[in-house]
């Protein structure tokens, strides 16, 4: 039978970066002439040992930080390089990209339906209907019974949680997850896992993840390999083999 598939175009594209930094006297060489594109209803994985460039790769493709060379590219339309002031890309990056922290970093003075409610609030939702949209989300991930705990009052594997609704408050085109579920446990991240592969599947996001974490690998459409700041192999994950039935 011949596999079906929706069409996907290019979300976001890092085309020839690389990326140096200094280290006292020293330039360390964080990324050496990457292209990748992350396209529309595609779930990617990023693995490789540390050091290798994944999470340099996040911030690049999040407009985070600029490549020292090189562009990135959004719907094919360049818009970062080296020059760019990435602070006048700020309302951009809210209402297109949703970014998955290794660490939660929420506010700790805020609650956590609050934490996740004031994504929505900075890009005009009113009030009452972010509120609405933030429990709604806290109780996909389990938490409606900790929606007005105080992060000192969550577990860290909570807190990401919380962390990952912020991230999808905004319904991004674009996930960019770094390690997001290093804090939880096998259960809440296949859990996690599986709402990204819902995000892709069915609302089309093109979805990166850095992971160390093989459990993973049959959830994703492809994989991608690092070390040394370089892509050494791109393969086929579970989930394409599985549509192409290899």
């Amino acid at each position: 039978m011949t596999a079906q598939f929706w069409p996907s175009h290019v979300v976001m594209e890092v085309r020839g970066a690389s990326k140096t930094y200094l280290s006292g006297a020293n330039e360390v060489k964080a990324l050496t002439d990457m292209t990748l594109a992350l396209k529309s209803g595609e779930l990617t994985g990023i693995v490789g040992p540390s050091g290798s460039g994944k999470t340099t790769f996040l911030m690049i493709a999040g407009l985070l930080e600029p490549p020292t060379t090189g562009t990135v590219h959004f719907r094919d339309q360049p818009i970062a390089n080296a020059s760019t002031r990435l602070n006048n890309l700020r309302d951009f990056r809210r209402t297109h990209v949703g970014f998955i922290f290794q660490k939660a970093n929420l506010i700790p003075f805020l609650t956590a339906v609050e934490n996740v409610q004031i994504a929505l609030e900075i890009n005009d939702v009113r009030p009452k209907q972010a509120k609405a949209r933030a429990r709604e989300l806290l109780a996909q991930f389990g938490l409606d019974h900790r929606e007005n705990n105080y992060p000192s009052q969550l577990s860290g594997g909570e807190q990401q949680r919380v962390s990952i609704a912020r991230a999808l408050a905004n319904d991004p085109v674009l996930l960019l997850a770094d390690e997001p579920t290093a804090a939880l446990d096998g259960s809440r991240g296949r859990q996690v896992m599986e709402v990204f592969r819902t995000l892709a599947d069915v609302h089309r996001v093109a979805v990166c993840v850095v992971t160390h974490d093989p459990r993973w690998s049959d959830i994703f459409d492809r994989i991608v390999e690092m070390s040394d700041g370089r892509v050494v192999e791109v393969r086929p994950g579970g989930a394409m083999k599985a549509r192409l039935q290899i």
